[in-house]
Parts: C-alpha cells; structure tokens; sequence
C-alpha cells in the first residue's frame, strides 16, 4: 500500500461527492422543468444548483490544496482531515435541497480542512526550504 493511498480515497469520495450535486441539479432541471441553457426556475430549482456549483467552487481550491498538504506534510493526515471535506458537502447539498438555512452544518464541516491544507501546506514548503 502506498502512503497516499488514504488521500486518494478521500480524492475520490470527493469527486463522487461532486458528482452527485451534479447529478442532482441535472434530474432537478427536469423535474421543474427548466430548459438549458437557463438556470431561471423555481427557488426549489435553484437551491439544487446552488449546492452543485458552490460544491465546485470548493473541490477546486479542496483537491489541490489536500495533495499539497499530503506532500508538505503527511498523507495519512491529509486523509483524517480531509475525510471532513466530502461528508461536510454532502450534508451541505442534502440539507440545501430542502432550505437555505439548513446548509451551514455542511458548510462549517467542510471550510477548515481548506484553510488548514493551504496554511499547513505553505508552512511545510516554507519549513523545507528554510531547513535547506
């Protein structure tokens, strides 16, 4: 086994976890009938949108930022940190679906392992180049 074979567990629970809000705001398009290119629909529409693309804004800075950890730091805790990332934007998008206030609990489980992977990984790089 590698040591980063529990990083890339968490790498692809993530990306199945962004596949689902995806797959979600497409089927919510049809039920509610929205035609594409518009994302204009229903309030209930836009909350399954909403959760979709809010849920790309943070694999992009969560991806790189938990592989930059794992090299700068170590594997095996990027993976215990970073396991917070996936079941965080579940509950966001589930709890999105049905109201806009229910979101926050993912929300507030998801932010920290971003700012401690982009902090922790610049530190570490910074600690290896000082330490030469």
């Amino acid at each position: 086994m590698s040591e980063f074979t529990y990083t890339g567990i968490v790498t692809g629970l993530s990306l199945l976890v962004y596949y689902y809000t995806l797959y979600q705001s497409g089927m919510a398009r049809g039920r509610f009938g929205v035609q594409a290119p518009s994302h204009d629909g229903p309030e209930d529409y836009q909350r399954y949108v909403r959760a979709h693309l809010n849920t790309l804004e943070h694999l992009v800075l969560f991806v790189p930022s938990l592989w930059l950890f794992a090299l700068a730091v170590d594997p095996f805790w990027a993976a215990g940190i970073g396991v917070f990332w996936p079941i965080g934007r579940l509950l966001y998008a589930l709890g999105y679906y049905q109201a806009p206030s229910k979101r926050m609990l993912g929300l507030m489980m998801s932010m920290p392992p971003i700012y401690i992977f982009v902090l922790g990984a610049l530190i570490g790089f910074c600690l290896d180049l000082y330490n030469g």
